[in-house]
């Protein structure tokens, strides 16, 4: 069993976020991009399967940012491979063009499962592997949150809302959007990282310019504005008590 994860960096939007030029994104030199909480799970989930069934991972992702450091953590995590995709790629691009990119290095690491992040935190459309499996010609199940192989036959549990399951058949070669792994993703320290810079190598393969179109352009983007600004209450638990009963008696709140 090959399984190929692709792994996308995503903003981190615990940072300031400030906007580009144009007025259309944020300034993404202005922040720092780390793997995608989604893609984190599904590299888990995948390293979770070879560790139960056996197989090889490879992780992929576009080059650019700090796609090295993604990289070399997969490694360090587990995984048996690591690909950079090089070419044309703008700053943001779409699910569609995305999906493009990625299906040729699919077919090229001659992977039977693919597994991603059912979404990232700046989705638009949020179709990376409905759109994968169409282009694969696969069979897809998303909102995945564990998955088992027994053979040629996938086990996989999606979720639904109000806390009802669906554990579902699929028959490889399958692409699976994970919501989560049957646990946290594993912490590696920085010192294995840098102790896997200096023993692996990363791989490149050369990838066509994107291409494709959502059908959805982003004309402008803003700031939230801002209505009101928190007021913290400080002193000891009875005074603050206290100040709270006030403020909630001066809206009508209190009784």
């Amino acid at each position: 069993m090959h399984i190929v994860v692709p792994l996308k960096q995503s903003p981190d939007l615990v940072e300031e976020v400030e906007i580009n030029a144009e007025g259309n994104d944020i300034d993404r030199d202005s922040v720092s991009l780390p793997l995608s909480e989604w893609d984190d799970q599904a590299l888990e989930e995948a390293l979770l399967l070879k560790d139960g069934s056996g197989g090889n991972v490879t992780a992929v992702t576009l080059d650019g940012g700090e796609a090295d450091s993604v990289l070399f953590t997969a490694l360090a995590k587990g995984a048996d491979r690591a690909v950079k995709l090089t070419g044309d790629f703008p700053a943001r691009m779409d699910h569609h063009a995305l999906a493009r990119v990625l299906v040729e290095a699919v077919k090229k690491l001659d992977a039977n499962l693919v597994l991603t992040g059912v979404q990232s935190v700046e989705d638009l459309d949020g179709q990376i592997p409905v759109l994968l499996a169409a282009m694969l010609g696969w069979p897809h199940v998303s909102v995945v949150t564990g998955v088992e192989v027994k053979g040629d036959i996938a086990l996989v549990k999606q979720e639904y809302s109000g806390g009802v399951m669906a554990e579902l058949e699929i028959k490889l070669p399958a692409v699976i959007g994970i919501q989560a792994a049957r646990q946290a993703p594993r912490y590696v320290p920085v010192s294995k990282v840098r102790q896997i810079q200096k023993s692996a190598k990363l791989e490149e393969m050369a990838a066509a310019g994107a291409n494709g179109y959502a059908g959805i352009k982003i004309r402008r983007v803003f700031k939230p504005e801002s209505t009101g600004h928190a007021e913290m209450i400080e002193g000891e638990p009875a005074e603050i008590a206290a100040k709270l009963v006030t403020i909630l008696k001066d809206r009508g709140l209190g009784r």
